[in-house]
């Protein structure tokens, strides 16, 4: 355990794709079914089977670099706005979540929504090939996800699938209940099938423990045993990037935001159906990513993605 690992509050116990154009329009993600591998495409109704792989094994792809700007980490007005990020295991279904949040709890409208997956908590960024512009030839710091060109890989850089948002500072506490919510009630993930730190849980606050933040996030972690005696209590730890896995140890890296900043994703992932059966969400929801992008709302990254 490293020595600088802090308690939280909470005694809770007080935490492809690839490089030719022809894949561009079918990446693919599976999940187990019947002993094969059921892949789904971006398009609802496609289903086809194949041989056992993991959801790495699966795709090769995209991601991005575009940090949301720090938060002060003084005392902040219960009105102001502060970027946050939390994960736990695949990104697509905890995105879906944040959004169904931001409409029920801030009654935003669909230009006003905020939750993007993206990544966070390594200590690394990567670099994408050298193009040539103006001024010569340029390359881009980046946070990627796995692709077959192997730029900037967001494992190999330490850090793990996150859902970013902006949200009013009074609110923080009720989006961390819906985050602790997530977790079934041993305090693990529900996607145990993805192994590795990209999968690791995590929450990422301006000052991170130190937060004026975090005791909304402590008082939602010890509201889980409100859930009955076998609800499993959660750790919450200071995170000091590169973190293990958290699989089967109840525990939720805590970060720093100004240190670990957010790495918005490709566009590919956003608002994609979720890794499981039952995560076939409505085509409305797909279709915000088309919309956002036709508006400006969303852009591309500088890794390998759809646009």
């Amino acid at each position: 355990k490293k020595k600088s690992e802090m308690k939280g509050l909470c005694q809770c116990v007080s935490v492809l794709l690839l490089s030719n154009h022809f894949t561009q329009a079918l990446l693919l993600r599976g999940y187990q079914k019947g002993g094969a591998t059921v892949l789904h495409s971006h398009q609802k109704g496609e289903e086809t089977t194949a041989p056992q792989w993991s959801r790495r094994a699966a795709l090769s792809t995209l991601a991005s670099l575009a940090v949301l700007p720090s938060a002060t980490q003084a005392a902040l007005p219960s009105t102001d706005l502060v970027d946050i990020y939390f994960g736990v295991g695949c990104f697509w279904h905890v995105q879906h979540e944040f959004i169904e949040a931001e409409r029920k709890i801030l009654n935003r409208g669909e230009a006003e929504l905020t939750s993007l997956a993206g990544y966070a908590g390594g200590t690394k960024k990567g670099k994408t090939p050298p193009q040539i512009g103006a001024n010569g030839a340029v390359t881009t710091e980046a946070v990627c996800y796995h692709n077959l060109q192997g730029i900037a890989d967001y494992g190999k850089l330490g850090h793990g699938e996150v859902v970013g948002m902006r949200v009013p500072a009074e609110n923080v506490g009720a989006f961390a209940e819906v985050y602790f919510g997530l977790f079934d009630d041993k305090g693990d993930r529900p996607d145990k099938g993805d192994r590795g730190l990209e999968y690791r849980s995590l929450l990422g606050l301006p000052g991170g423990m130190n937060s004026p933040l975090f005791s909304q996030v402590a008082d939602a972690c010890a509201r889980r045993k409100q859930g009955g005696a076998s609800v499993v209590q959660l750790d919450l730890v200071e995170g000091v990037g590169n973190d293990s896995d958290t699989l089967a140890k109840h525990k939720v890296w805590v970060m720093d935001s100004a240190k670990f900043p957010f790495f918005k994703g490709e566009v590919y992932h956003q608002f994609h159906d979720g890794f499981f059966p039952g995560e076939d969400y409505p085509r409305a929801y797909n279709d915000l990513r088309d919309r956002a992008v036709a508006q400006g709302r969303l852009t591309g990254t500088a890794c390998p993605d759809i646009v």
